[in-house]
């Protein structure tokens, strides 16, 4: 069946950042927050300091994986610019989004740079107070639906069709946790396409809060969310998952399968899990039937990411900062 991983993070020089400081490779996959907090942060022959576009590419090959959506996070710090660079040299593999900071003084001019200059249709932003935005802005509360910087980005990528806000606000404890302001801000943007990361981060000992959660995008036809990293929520190591399996029959039952994506979260979560457990455990269930399968591995992801306007948007891109440099 063919598969698109829909949450995939590259690695090319390590730059996190949290609540707990910066992020500095130690070797051997493993790093240490400036707290001294350490973290297995690479599986294992996967890359010492990394986990490049080419590592990538050979995991995506052994698994039969035909491309990939290349997201941001706090936790390995934006990729942005080799996440671009390796869209423009592996064009068929790979589409992605890029990061910003909101409370960057020049927070404007990054994103227009991103969009006009160098053609991306897609914006990750992670504001979970766990490990995004609120972690290290913690004094400065914002709703993704009310602030007037959100508000700005909005209305500039308005103009660009095919465009994606994907979204991860972490858990309900949270202060950053709102899935009624995704509801609001797909209603409000109609021609935009908004992807939730996570489903809403499930428990299965609180199926009642996921469907509160879920119940508020029912019927939202652009609103989508992956079910990338699940099991590392509720720390589910045994395959194929059964409490993965539970809320993923939940969000089938509400949203439906036509607005799921099937993702990864790799590196890190492949820490937990194999990828090759976390590429194969939807086939081992029978939450779905051959075709709703086949949406979520594929075509919902191809669908929303990897949409005509994103695909050329950034083929046809030239940096030119780099070619003034040049």
């Amino acid at each position: 069946m063919k598969k698109i991983d829909a949450h995939l993070h590259l690695v090319n020089t390590i730059s996190g950042f949290n609540g707990n400081g910066r992020l500095n490779m130690l070797g051997n996959g493993d790093a240490i927050w400036d707290d001294g907090t350490l973290i297995h942060l690479l599986p294992d022959d996967y890359g010492q300091t990394d986990f490049t576009a080419e590592a990538v590419i050979r995991l995506m090959d052994q698994e039969g994986i035909e491309k990939a959506v290349v997201l941001q996070g706090s936790l390995n710090g934006y990729q942005n610019y080799y996440t671009w660079q390796s869209i423009k040299k592996y064009p068929d593999r790979f589409i992605g989004a890029f990061s910003v900071d909101i409370f960057a003084k020049n927070y404007l001019e990054i994103v227009r740079r991103h969009v006009e200059d160098l053609g991306f249709r897609a914006l990750k932003l992670e504001i979970s107070e766990g490990g995004g935005l609120h972690g290290y802005h913690g004094t400065t509360p914002f709703k993704l639906d009310r602030d007037s910087r959100v508000s700005q980005i909005l209305a500039f990528i308005s103009d660009y069709p095919g465009f994606v806000l994907t979204v991860d606000y972490g858990n309900y404890d949270q202060i950053s946790y709102q899935p009624e302001a995704m509801a609001h801000l797909a209603k409000r943007y109609p021609h935009l396409n908004f992807v939730v990361c996570h489903l809403s981060f499930p428990h299965v000992a609180h199926l009642e809060r996921l469907r509160a959660a879920l119940e508020q995008w029912q019927g939202i036809t652009n609103l989508y969310s992956d079910i990338s990293a699940i099991q590392d929520i509720d720390g589910e190591t045994v395959y194929p998952f059964e409490k993965s399996q539970a809320v993923v029959r939940l969000a089938k039952e509400i949203i439906g399968a036509d607005h799921l994506l099937w993702g990864t979260d790799a590196p890190w979560s492949a820490t937990f899990n194999s990828y090759h457990h976390l590429a194969t455990w939807l086939e081992q269930t029978d939450i779905f039937t051959e075709q709703e399968l086949a949406d979520v591995f594929y075509h919902n992801a191809q669908k929303v990411y990897f949409n005509q306007e994103a695909v050329t948007s950034i083929a046809e891109a030239e940096d030119p900062v780099m070619k003034n440099r040049a």
